[in-house]
């Protein structure tokens, strides 16, 4: 399946479009390999890391959906990696993490 329509179904994108431009900026990689055209094939299996507005998201395929289904149906298609860790990749730095302890 494309990315862009896999990325659309998914729920991870808004339009099919903006999947297709956000594919085409070249920030999505699968398996750590840099997408940057639409038409990439995704198969079960595959690892996408997607920059997203609030960090980056890392995200198994394990079925490939049929349509755009409600919420809860596209979330069974896929399994959060960076979900639940104490320090999630990319995660924004908070004021605390860029202080050292300094001693007076």
């Amino acid at each position: 399946m494309r990315i862009d329509r896999l990325l659309w179904f998914l729920r991870l994108s808004p339009s099919r479009t903006h999947a297709h431009d956000w594919a085409l900026e070249g920030h999505i990689r699968v398996n750590g390999r840099r997408i940057e055209k639409p038409s990439a094939a995704i198969d079960a299996g595959d690892v996408l890391t997607l920059p997203m507005r609030s960090g980056v998201r890392v995200i198994e395929i394990l079925a490939l959906p049929q349509r755009r289904g409600p919420a809860p149906e596209a979330q069974s298609c896929y399994r959060a990696l960076d979900a639940g860790s104490p320090m999630p990749i990319a995660a924004p730095q908070t004021k605390q993490d860029t202080e050292g302890d300094t001693k007076p």
